[in-house]
């Protein structure tokens, strides 16, 4: 009986830690994953391409704060951080034990530099606005940083918290493009152009007890039913995002896939060269705005996946205003604008769109014969990517183009002249540095809220949807993020269920 007894509690205890240790993440794997656009480098400080800080973001490179799949700010290469009751000085605790992953050790010294490398007048990060409120850098010992601002900066920590603001070693930054080195839980291994990033697990991550997986590829594929197919074949793991989301219904019907309807803070907008004839005419402008019906465009280009914007800003942001019917569909509310703007018969354009988003393509023909039928005749080109970053991005070559902007918090560069869509208001850019330097959330949602009034009403790009996040996956990959609060593929508490 006793015999009996001490079998039957090994087996109970056997089962139990089997179900328990089978619950729990499991270590080991490779991961592939596919996004459509491959990175034009690797060094998110150098270049503002949403591609690169999917790859490498949190996986090779992290900033002072991280962000989790909740949207919440949480520690990264800092373990906390407060600010004076003034809001102007910032003190972060940086954690201990940190390496490169060549061997180089981080510190507040580093950290220092990384900062005043991002100030300088001849820097190469995208946003260095982002960081020039500071106005000084102290270092009382290796593990204390104290920021000192210029002003109040009320999207100071969110901007610490992004690609822009990620730290790179003192040695081998130069190469940073090409071959990254970071503090992440993966160390690149290598880059084959027109292919893939591979990364293995960095055994000196200051957590030890991540990341699960040995090794994660980022693997290139543009064509959306070469995305599909290749996740049907194997031959992937997980689809960052669907860019044909009439595929997502399908995959989710097949037990061999998971596919997430998450949320994003991106937004697709209708970029519009401001400076370009004839739409630095806000008449004209503002007649798109009411020849494109936002609603129909979702459900034809994006299969009812997504939520229709009337500003540059995300529901799922703080601060969100619904402006959806400050230009509500009005085909004959168009043809007046047009009429007064001295368009009575319309006009001819051109509106370039990126190969490599299908969504982008979509919504652009769809958009073209809506504002067909009010007079404005768009004539579709479709352009490479590297033509697109080079000519419509950096040279501002464009009349309209299409694109996702996913960056979260960005209203910000309406207040740039010099961004793409040469949008220059002074009242705008009086609305955000008040809005920057609000004191509290009721002033923060007053002046954030104006900035969203303002271009809408300038109509400054035609304001189309928030991006739905529709990744799909293996049933087995497990811990992947459902919502997608920052630019970043994060992988470091994926595992497989096997």
């Amino acid at each position: 009986m006793k015999k009996l007894l001490f079998i039957s509690l090994v087996l109970v205890f056997t089962l139990t830690n089997l179900t328990a240790f089978a619950a729990g993440p499991m270590r080991g794997g490779s991961l592939v994953v596919c996004q459509p656009a491959e990175p034009p480098g690797l060094d998110p400080t150098a270049n503002t391409a949403a591609a690169i800080d999917r790859v490498v973001f949190s996986n090779i490179y992290e900033g002072l704060i991280k962000v989790n799949s909740d949207g919440q700010f949480i520690p990264g290469l800092a373990t906390s951080w407060n600010a004076s009751p003034s809001g102007t000085v910032y003190t972060f605790n940086l954690r201990k034990g940190v390496t490169f992953h060549n061997g180089e050790r981080f510190n507040s010294r580093v950290a220092k530099w990384n900062l005043e490398r991002a100030i300088r007048e001849d820097s190469v990060n995208p946003h260095p606005e982002y960081f020039r409120g500071i106005s000084n850098i102290e270092t009382p010992d290796d593990y204390t940083l104290v920021l000192t601002l210029k002003d109040v900066d009320a999207l100071f920590i969110a901007h610490m918290a992004e690609g822009d603001a990620v730290m790179l070693p003192l040695k081998g930054y130069e190469k940073a493009k090409s071959q990254p080195i970071g503090t992440g839980p993966f160390k690149f291994i290598k880059w084959i152009r027109g292919d893939r990033v591979e990364m293995i697990r960095f055994d000196g991550y200051w957590n030890p007890e991540l990341p699960y997986l040995d090794k994660v590829t980022f693997k290139f594929i543009g064509d959306a039913s070469a995305q599909i197919a290749a996740l049907k074949a194997g031959d992937i793991d997980v689809l960052g995002w669907i860019s044909a989301p009439e595929s997502a219904a399908e995959l989710s019907k097949d037990k061999r896939f998971k596919v997430y309807a998450g949320a994003t803070t991106g937004e697709v907008i209708m970029s519009t060269n401001n400076k370009a004839e004839p739409f630095d005419n806000k008449l004209v402008r503002q007649a798109m705005a009411y020849g494109i019906d936002r609603q129909t465009v979702v459900d034809l280009v994006m299969f009812g996946y997504g939520t229709p914007i009337g500003s540059h800003w995300s529901p799922s942001t703080p601060y969100y205003l619904d402006l959806t019917e400050k230009f509500s569909y009005n085909p004959q509310k168009a043809k007046a604008l047009l009429a007064e703007a001295g368009y009575p018969d319309g006009f001819n354009a051109t509106i370039q769109l990126p190969a490599i988003y299908s969504y982008s393509r979509r919504a652009g023909e769809v958009i073209a014969d809506m504002l067909g039928q009010v007079g404005i005749k768009l004539k579709i080109e479709i352009v490479e990517w590297p033509f697109w970053l080079e000519r419509i991005f950096k040279q501002k070559e464009y009349q309209l183009t299409m694109i996702g902007h996913v960056e979260a918090w960005d209203i910000g560069i309406y207040a740039n002249p010099k961004y793409y869509f040469q949008y220059d208001s002074q009242e705008f850019r009086d609305a955000y540095a008040k809005a920057l330097k609000a004191p509290n959330e009721a002033e923060k949602a007053k002046w954030f809220g104006r900035c969203q009034e303002i271009i809408a009403e300038d109509a400054v790009n035609g304001y189309l949807f928030s991006a739905p996040n529709l990744p799909a996956m293996k049933a087995g990959v497990m811990n992947w993020w459902e919502n997608y609060p920052t630019i970043a593929l994060d992988c470091t508490q994926v595992w497989l269920k096997r």
